[in-house]
This record gives structure tokens, sequence and C-alpha cells, in this order.
């Protein structure tokens, strides 16, 4: 991920964070528990609304995100250790983690079946997945529109994909799906998962 991506991120997502990505944020994370993992800290925008935990471990593949986020680690209230690491070769050992959590991170994994199958295999039986990610919509001509938009996208915005269908993909690789909320008419979704044990 470029330097300059990671310098413009923030201010390039303030109005959204301000106006209705912050409450779900917090409504979110108020479910996850015990030792946390979370996939793509980013520039920290989760660190400072963790409350009440064991500790938080979060994953960002990005040198220059990880230098961005150090300021917003300060302010939490919650141990936080970030590790530069990516979502497809987790350095953790199995069953380790209470809850994972990503939030717009999906989107912009290569290879995301690989990510999935780490993240269920570091997350303990019956552990919590929590998800906050923008994905391809259902309305048809919106869809088109995603798919027709996504190779500009992925230029301007490292990688980002605006029609990955992350929910799908999901249930394809064997993870439960307890409860799903779609914002701005389908485009974000919030899902909680579970990892059964079997």
């Amino acid at each position: 991920m470029s330097r300059l991506f990671s310098t413009w991120y923030d201010t390039f997502m303030v109005p959204l964070e301000k106006r209705s990505f912050k409450k779900i944020r917090i409504n979110l994370l108020s479910k996850a528990s015990g030792k946390v993992l979370e996939l793509g800290s980013g520039t920290g925008i989760n660190f400072p609304l963790y409350h009440s935990l064991e500790s938080v471990t979060a994953i960002e593949p990005s040198a220059y995100m990880i230098e961005r986020s150090l300021q917003k680690k300060q302010k939490s209230m919650i141990p936080i250790e970030i590790v530069h690491a990516s979502a497809e070769k987790l350095p953790f050992s199995d069953n380790t983690f209470d809850t994972v959590v990503g939030t717009l991170v999906f989107c912009t994994i290569p290879n995301v079946e690989k990510a999935i199958e780490e993240m269920k295999r570091v997350c303990k039986p019956e552990g919590k997945i929590l998800l906050f990610e923008h994905v391809r919509m259902e309305n048809s001509k919106l869809a088109h529109l995603q798919d027709w938009l996504t190779p500009f996208w992925k230029k301007i915005c490292d990688g980002c994909c605006l029609n990955r269908n992350t929910v799908q993909v999901l249930k394809e690789n064997g993870l439960e799906i307890l409860q799903l909320e779609t914002y701005f008419k389908d485009l974000f979704v919030v899902a909680e998962l579970i990892k059964r044990d079997s």
C-alpha cells in the first residue's frame, strides 16, 4: 500500500465516519470479547473504540498504515499489539482468539478464500467473527455500475474491489452468519458470524 494512500485515507473517510460509520463501528465492537484479532487495522480507526477486552492484536500489511495508527493506539483503553502481517498468512497458533474483527478490509485482500481459512484457523471453536464491509449490491443496475467502476477504483484506492460479494464468499467457506444488517441500500453490511466447532 502506498504512502500517499495512507496519508489521505483518514481525510477522505472523515465525512462517512462522523455521520454513520462511527456508530456502526461502536455497535459492532461492543460484541467483541476476550482476546481479539483485528484484520487490516489500517490507520487504527477502531483502536479508541475497544473496551473491556483482554487484549487486541491488530495485523496490518502496510508499514505506512501502521505508522499512521500509532497515535490512535495511544488513545486505546485496551492493550493493542500491532503486527506487520497479511490476512492470508497469520503468524498465530490455531484457536488463539475469541473474536476476529474486520472493518472495510475484505475488499482489498488479494486472496479472500485464503484469508478466510486463516481467520477460521486462529479463531477458537464457537468464536465470534465481526465484520463491517462494503459489498456488491443486490440492485442489478447498481451492481453493474460497481463492476464497471472497479478496475478504475482499484487503481485509485490501492486494490479496493467495489464489487466483491464478501457475504457469499463467507458462506461458501463454512462460516455461519448469526446476524446480518445492511446499510446505504445494501452497499454496506454488518455481519456477526460464528466458527462452529467441527
